[in-house]
């Protein structure tokens, strides 16, 4: 779940993306301020716009936002106002994380790419297909995880890379748009101390 918001650039609605369609074909079904993109095909919900957000409650930040229980709860009864029988799950996990890299062997079918298996909690490995030329085994890198949406607004979901399933990403400098990000290929180090599954802190986690 992501909710994404920009009232500068996009006007005052609230996206909220519930998965990733693909290449599906998709249609939308509006009631009120309230409009629900879906697959055409299934008619599977994949996201929400939400117009007038405002009129619900403020939104100070931009791009990627979080929102609290009771705003989402608000949310929920405008769908349900406008007849929608649905439900937003409120998902406040952190999808930005410090990770580390435990196992690591080549893609069989590319000649740059790894196949990771990435600890991103005490309790908790996701596989990612990585081509970073400095990951190796027992790196702690920034993880990006299905859920997260770039500084660009590019957004991560599993996917698949030749093949191989990939549940996130491990981000380099310049894609956290870090300050004085070195210009070059190679995911972020950090070191050796920094504990696994630590949300994401740029002042805690980057020195350049």
């Amino acid at each position: 779940m992501i909710f994404t918001y920009n009232k500068e650039h996009v006007g005052d609605v609230l996206m909220v993306i519930v998965k990733n369609s693909g290449d599906a074909k998709l249609d939308v079904e509006r009631k009120g301020n309230v409009v629900r993109v879906f697959v055409k095909d299934n008619g599977e919900t994949v996201a929400w716009n939400i117009f007038e957000v405002s009129s619900l409650f403020e939104i100070e930040e931009r791009g990627q936002v979080f929102l609290s229980d009771e705003q989402v709860a608000r949310l929920n009864q405008e769908l349900q106002v406008e007849g929608f029988t649905e439900e937003i799950v409120n998902d406040k996990e952190p999808k930005f994380v410090v990770g580390e890299i435990i196992e690591m062997v080549a893609h069989p079918d590319s000649d740059h790419l790894n196949i990771c298996q990435v600890a991103v909690a005490s309790d908790k490995t996701v596989q990612i297909v990585a081509g970073a030329p400095n990951a190796r085994v027992g790196l702690k890198t920034i993880v990006a995880l299905p859920g997260a949406m770039m500084p660009k607004g590019n957004l991560i979901f599993p996917g698949q890379l030749r093949g191989e399933k990939s549940f996130g990403m491990m981000c380099s400098p310049c894609e956290l748009h870090l300050p004085n990000a070195p210009q070059k290929r190679g995911v972020i180090e950090l070191s050796e101390d920094q504990v696994v599954g630590t949300p994401f802190d740029p002042a805690k986690h980057w020195t350049a």
